[in-house]
């Protein structure tokens, strides 16, 4: 039934990347509606969007946890469905804190998701193609960020915001459906994979990992990864990088109204851009990564080489995007930023996948998207304050810039290419 059941799954995941963005995305684009039928301001707004993260940094670990313990297959499938009914109930929220209570519940349920989706991939795919495969994944984020404008916009100003929460649910739940009758932990595992697409798999996988490196990697446990310092490292890069993320997704389209006094369907309409090239990013980051792994056999450096220029790079953009004064010049200078940072978010899993153990590639992946998503309760906190009281949202661009370039400084001085490398092999 499936001819590349590998890539199907590579679909199906990509599909939810899509769906779980514009489930998030659609609070943020309702805002101007929602504070005035329940009376709430930017502060308020702010604390609500951080709320998420508490909920979503601590299952961000639990996830990961649970995705090793239980696999992929079974613990994205429900948490699909948990995020899409708690994200329908966002439609019967009655002011601050019930708003609080849903966005935290939805945060938890969303929780697992990219430890889900690393742990799948590093069951289904070796090193050599494991950042093409996550790239191509993850573009379903801004694609969905992006189809979130014109949709969400739509049905709150045809239906009402409330009804807008309803009908989105109803996806997810198609989606789950879906996964669960098509998807599988691994090849071994699945009934419907054709045996010479898992012949293939096993042979990839056999050639770029010998018997004795798995043994010894075996004998690793959760605390001996959390010592060190490229998993720390990394962690904090995926911190930046969520920074930079989190600020546009929260706050942008607030900003488009506020400080450029577009209207609702103009906003909705503008914020694709940024998306639309940000999915290029995405799909583009994996493969580069890939390719010159490809010509120079080091992981780490192929890795590192992207991870740096790019995320330095988006820190310049966002922080240049708070000084424009035109509506254009800030939409083109963060549509930059959120192409070069999106080359980047495949290259976080990857690492994880180049230097941890399959056994342990759910929990650390949980625990590198729980740092991440700090930046998620600080961030949008911090934004709302600035803009509560004073009026503007300069400070907060360029203090989102600020944090991303440490992160690339930290990646180019302390992630290393180690002494021995495994030689790229030929498909």
């Amino acid at each position: 039934m499936f001819k590349n059941l590998r890539w199907t799954l590579v679909l199906l995941l990509f599909l939810v990347y899509m769906i779980n963005y514009l489930d998030r995305v659609a609070l943020s684009l309702t805002v101007p509606m929602i504070e005035k039928d329940l009376l709430l301001n930017a502060e308020q707004f702010g604390l609500i969007f951080g709320s998420f993260f508490f909920g979503y940094a601590i299952f961000n670990f639990v996830g990961g946890l649970a995705t090793d313990k239980f696999g992929p297959t079974l613990v994205l499938g429900l948490a699909v469905g948990l995020w899409s009914l708690f994200c329908g109930l966002t439609a019967v929220a009655t002011g601050f804190w019930s708003m609080l209570i849903l966005r935290v519940l939805f945060g938890m349920a969303e929780g697992p998701i990219c430890a889900s989706a690393n742990k799948a991939i590093n069951g289904w795919f070796p090193k050599k193609q494991a950042a093409t495969a996550m790239g191509l994944l993850s573009a379903g984020s801004p694609l969905g960020g992006a189809i979130a404008g014109p949709i969400i916009g739509y049905l709150a100003l045809g239906f009402g915001w409330r009804p807008a929460f309803v009908i989105i649910c109803l996806i997810g739940v198609v989606w789950m459906a879906a996964w669960f009758f098509i998807a599988a932990d691994n090849p071994a595992k699945s009934k419907r994979v054709s045996a010479e697409e898992r012949s293939l798999i096993e042979r990839l996988k056999a050639e770029q990992q010998t018997a004795a490196e798995e043994a010894s990697e075996a004998s690793h446990g959760l605390a001996h990864y959390l010592r060190q310092p490229i998993i720390l490292v990394t962690a904090f890069a995926f911190f930046c990088y969520n920074y930079i993320l989190f600020f546009f997704l929260s706050w942008f389209p607030a900003y488009l109204v506020q400080a450029h006094g577009l209207d609702i369907k103009a906003m909705s309409i503008t914020t694709m851009i940024p998306w639309i090239v940000g999915f290029v990013g995405l799909a583009l980051g994996g493969w580069i990564s890939d390719k010159i792994f490809n010509i120079t056999g080091k992981l780490l450096l192929s890795r590192k080489i992207v991870l740096v220029f790019s995320l330095m790079a988006a820190a310049i953009c966002v922080a240049l995007a708070g000084t424009v004064k035109e509506v254009n010049s800030a939409v083109i200078m963060m549509s930059v930023s959120i192409f070069f940072l999106y080359i980047t978010g495949a290259i976080y899993w990857a690492i994880i996948q180049d230097v941890v153990h399959k056994s342990r590639v759910g929990s650390i992946s949980g625990f590198i998207h729980l740092v991440g998503s700090l930046s998620g309760i600080i961030g949008p906190v911090v934004t709302g304050f600035i803009v509560h009281h004073t009026g503007k949202f300069d400070s907060a661009f360029v203090l989102a810039g600020v944090v991303a370039a440490v992160g690339a400084l930290l990646v180019l001085f302390v992630i290393k290419e180690p002494k021995a490398t495994t030689k790229p092999v030929s498909i």
